[in-house]
């Protein structure tokens, strides 16, 4: 079986803002199966816009959706249920708990930069890039 490998927001914009771990992601999209689901194409949209403008908000959609990778643009009922199992037990953001169901339904490892995401550990395959420094 070859490993699909989903990723979470943090790790789609650690890869177009090069940051530290955005070697791994670009390891990720030449040699294997590379999902992003339709809510991380949604946040990073909405950040860039706030943070950029819309000319660039426009651009990086357009670069992800050229990315090597499968969209997933839809959520089918049992996803949704896990998402809100997953929402009602553990403190994460509704985002990752969507981007968490559809890593699981997928079978896939979760790519990301998120401590939220460790208290998921054994519950789905996580794979951390390497974490921003907290300002102190």
């Amino acid at each position: 079986m070859v490993d699909e490998y989903l990723l979470d927001t943090s790790a789609v914009l650690t890869l177009i803002e090069d940051e530290a771990g955005a070697d791994r992601v670009e390891e990720l999209l030449r040699y294997h199966t590379v999902l992003i689901p339709w809510i991380a194409l949604l946040e990073v949209f909405y950040i860039t816009q706030q943070e950029r403008g819309a000319t660039e908000a426009e651009r990086r959609f357009a670069l992800i959706k050229a990315l090597p990778a499968t969209q997933l643009w839809t959520i089918d009922e049992p996803t949704l249920l896990q998402a809100g199992r997953l929402k009602a037990a553990y403190r994460l953001s509704l985002a990752d708990t969507i981007v968490a169901a559809l890593a699981q339904q997928h079978g896939a490892i979760l790519v990301h930069k998120d401590p939220e995401y460790d208290t998921l550990q054994g519950q789905l395959r996580l794979e951390a890039l390497p974490y921003k420094a907290s300002p102190r």
